[in-house]
């Protein structure tokens, strides 16, 4: 059986970083089942959020040796009643005159949006935890979904506290 972990890792904003953290956990042989990265509200600072399914491999090893890469600043695995987790989904679905007002109503029901809608169809943008998504996605399959992106994972700890914190003092130290 496999346990989901999700790693919050924030680098050194440079080129070949992301290639070389998930080399790590290709050659661990590990699956990454969601992969984000963007900057953070620091230029030089980007946050690499990853969920990985585990089965008997001790996820710890692969932190450890995360830790020792050059661009790595600092590693937090998000407790997931700790952390908010969210994805984006936009999903294009067959609509015409007669299901487009049903397909308007589920949108409704999972507080998402509408942003775009042709004779053909209905594109949706929606937002929250795997779950909500997975269900919206279900009620709307009858209808036809024609095409649909998923980001991956985004996750923050919850309160106040930030993992940027002393991460930037390190990065001060390194330039």
């Amino acid at each position: 059986m496999s346990t989901k972990h999700t790693l919050s890792v924030l680098v050194e904003n440079k080129p070949g970083v992301l290639a070389r953290i998930t080399a790590l956990f290709s050659r661990r042989g590990f699956n990454i089942d969601s992969l984000a990265v963007g900057t953070t509200e620091h230029p030089d600072i980007s946050r690499i959020t990853i969920v990985v399914g585990v089965e008997d491999l001790p996820l710890e090893q692969v932190t450890k040796q995360l830790n020792k890469l050059v661009n790595v600043l600092k590693i937090v695995e998000l407790e997931h009643s700790a952390a908010i987790q969210r994805e984006l989904v936009l999903v294009k679905v067959r609509a015409d005159n007669e299901t487009r007002s049903q397909i308007v109503e589920i949108v409704k029901l999972f507080r998402a949006k509408t942003v775009d809608v042709s004779p053909e169809a209905v594109t949706i943008e929606a937002t929250g935890g795997a779950d909500k998504l997975e269900a919206m996605l279900k009620m709307l399959e009858q209808y036809g979904i024609k095409e649909l992106v998923q980001s991956g994972t985004i996750a923050i700890g919850r309160g106040a506290r930030s993992i940027t914190d002393r991460s930037l003092r390190a990065l001060d130290r390194t330039a």
